[in-house]
């Protein structure tokens, strides 16, 4: 492999990197795009990368002011780790509030532990970087996809256009839909469906004697329509039909499927009814909380340790490079001094990984009182940490950093330390404090380590140096460690329900604190859990791919995995037409570079409005309700049909990438 690397950038040209306009460019990235995924994962539970967005804002702005092409990477490693560790805070953070061991976020603590997992991250991933970066059986898609862009970006246009007005139609429609701004626009439908024919009824015993009778009722179904949303509909669409069929049949199962039956027998419906002054909308969604959510938390369980269990010839491998490399680096054998081949100087790195485990010590002391409890803690959080950082780095080499299934990561590392915690006989509020204080930090350093070799590897392809990106991976978490607890604070203020509510549902951070709370806790529904588990072990043993993504389709709210499934479909559509034009490899390569510039542009506008939104009604600044009609919502439906297949499509027919026998016999 280092007899053909051969970068765009030779190893012997010196250029321009590290910059104040890079930098600058880079912090400003690195907060706006962790809070904007930090707002999309706490709605829809899922993330999206952030380095071919990073890039293209990177290519747009730093242009004009003649940056070079190693300014620009900076500026996008700089700025696209932000997403990451937002990615590994919304998974954890929040569960601190949703078990009750804090009431609002605090700043110290929240950041502490986003800023020592992030910089961890950084660190421990940076012990392996060579091995994994000059790997020729590490693909890479999204990695070589990203330096693809890069190159072609100098050459010609690099199409920052279609994101930056996919980000102002993102804008307008959050605007215009979001609670706390003009509520002009609401999903199409939202009802409960009566469906006749059912009326008391009584159960006898063998003597005909009655021992149980029914509420009176009337069979209803709640459903909604896919909401009126540009993220989710562009996360649909980046995910893919598929992935996006997956998450919409977890709804299905359980909205359509699972809260019919629980509504059909439950022996004290009345009540319900008359507690709900006869809302069956209301009472439907309390039931569905109550009772199908554990269902669908046993369910995420079993499917992330089947994640993991499909993943462990990988997970092996790459815990097995990580500790062959670190021998290897620690045995002081190095000959390369390329600059493509510097690193930071490896002492450095190791002193500052023992240093980081000295503050977390006294954190974890924070959270439990005992300094036992606390030293455990710390010594699963490391050991965790190397752990993981490895095998992140190694599955974004095969699949990608969008793929990178740090939520299953955690949780194993949360179940470790929650029976270690019980075994010490730490219970009640600090037991859960630490658990989810070891799980925060694990999670951040498994997100930002993916995130970090995937855009390392963008740079190498380019002839960036290593050490300076790692500088700027650096740079970047500090900058969003320090800014996105008042992002979650605002949000979770100014949303109805807060964190964890129907409007930002957060699945993970759920999960996470629904497992903490149980084990250490002792408070969990263990039998609506089991269920989920069973039911989990049901779709694994008739091959359903993904169980963990149709349990997450369970969790979330109905209009949410409708409008995935919409995204999805607009992507079928896109791919059905691209078949049947017979297009070429690089129009095929036109049109998925333009619909995902223009699906990030639409989740980046709503992510950012959405927090802007939030911050005029913590401000006391109301918005007047307009409309609010759901008809208006067809207009949105096919607006984001319409850009999401016609711009990409009229794209690569301009550049004329399609076979022309074709056309012409068409």
């Amino acid at each position: 492999m280092s007899n053909e690397y051969r970068p765009y950038i030779s190893q012997e040209q010196s250029m321009k990197e590290i910059s104040f306009k890079a930098i600058f460019l880079g912090i400003i990235m690195a907060i706006v795009l962790g809070a904007a995924n930090a707002y999309l994962g706490l709605m829809v539970g899922m993330t999206v990368a952030a380095t071919f967005p990073a890039a293209v804002i990177a290519m747009a702005v730093l242009r004009p002011f003649k940056g070079t092409i190693l300014e620009e990477n900076f500026a996008r490693t700089t700025g696209a780790v932000g997403e990451a560790l937002a990615a590994g805070a919304i998974f954890t953070i929040p569960a601190f509030l949703m078990t009750g061991v804090w009431t609002k976020f605090d700043f110290v603590k929240s950041s502490m532990l986003m800023l020592v997992g992030g910089i961890l991250g950084v660190f421990l991933i940076t012990l392996i970087r060579r091995t994994l970066v000059e790997d020729a059986d590490l693909p890479f898609p999204e990695s070589v996809a990203c330096a693809e862009m890069v190159k072609i970006g100098q050459k010609a246009g690099s199409g920052a256009s279609y994101m930056f007005w996919a980000m102002g139609l993102g804008s307008l429609i959050e605007f215009f839909t979001s609670e706390n701004g003009i509520r002009a626009i609401k999903p199409f439908v939202s009802t409960v469906f009566k469906i006749p024919g059912l009326s008391r009824t009584a159960y006898l015993d063998a003597d005909n004697v009655e021992i149980y009778k029914a509420a009176p009722m009337k069979g209803r179904m709640f459903i909604e329509s896919p909401a009126a949303n540009a993220a989710m509909t562009g996360v649909g669409y980046i995910i893919g039909p598929k992935l996006a069929a997956l998450t919409f049949s977890g709804g299905v199962l359980g909205w359509l499927f699972l809260m019919p039956i629980l509504l059909f027998i439950s022996g004290d419906l009345g009540s319900l009814v008359s507690k709900f002054d006869g809302n069956w909308t209301d009472m439907a969604i309390s039931a569905y909380n109550a009772q199908i959510k554990p269902i669908a938390v046993g369910a995420m369980l079993v499917g992330a340790f089947f994640t993991l269990f499909k993943m462990r010839k990988s997970l092996i491998t790459g815990i097995g490079r990580s500790i062959f490399d670190v021998k290897k680096a620690r045995s002081g054998v190095t000959t390369e001094t390329l600059r493509t081949d510097k690193d930071l100087p490896f002492p450095s790195v190791i002193v500052a990984i023992i240093a980081l485990i000295i503050p977390m010590v006294f954190l974890y002391n924070i959270f439990t009182h005992s300094i036992g409890s606390s030293f455990v803690s710390a010594i699963v959080m490391i050991v965790m940490g190397l752990l993981f950082a490895a095998v992140a780095g190694y599955l974004v080499g095969i699949i990608g950093s969008s793929s990178n299934p740090i939520s299953g990561l955690t949780l194993t590392t949360l179940l470790i330390a929650a029976l270690m915690m019980v075994l010490m006989g730490q219970t009640g509020d600090e037991g859960i404090k630490a658990v989810l204080g070891v799980a925060a930090v694990v999670c951040c350093v498994a997100g930002v380590a993916g995130d970090m070799i995937q855009d390392w590897k963008v740079g190498h392809i380019l002839g960036a140096t290593p050490w300076r990106m790692q500088i700027g991976g650096l740079i970047g978490v500090v900058a969003a460690a320090l800014t996105l607890t008042f992002s979650l604070q605002l949000l979770h203020n100014n949303f109805e329900g807060g964190i964890g509510g129907a409007s930002l549902p957060a699945p993970q951070a759920g999960l996470m604190a629904a497992m903490a709370k149980g084990i250490v806790g002792g408070e969990m529904a263990w039998p609506l859990v089991l269920a989920g588990m069973l039911l989990a072990v049901v779709l694994i043993l008739i091959g359903s791919p993904s169980p963990m993504l149709i349990a997450v389709g369970m969790y979330l709210p109905f209009r949410a995995t409708a409008c995935i499934f919409f995204g999805g479909l607009l992507k079928y559509f896109l791919d059905r037409s691209l078949t049947k034009k017979n297009s070429t490899a690089k129009g095929k390569e036109i049109v998925e570079n333009t619909g995902l510039l223009l699906a990030s542009g639409l989740i980046a506008g709503q992510a950012l409005t959405g927090i802007i939104t939030a911050g005029l009604k913590g401000l006391k600044i109301e918005m007047p309700e307009s409309l609010n009609n759901p008809w208006l919502a067809l207009l949105i439906y096919f607006a984001l049909g319409f850009i999401l297949i016609y711009f990409p499509y009229k794209r690569m027919v301009s550049a004329g990438e399609f076979e022309k026998s074709t056309e012409e016999g068409s």
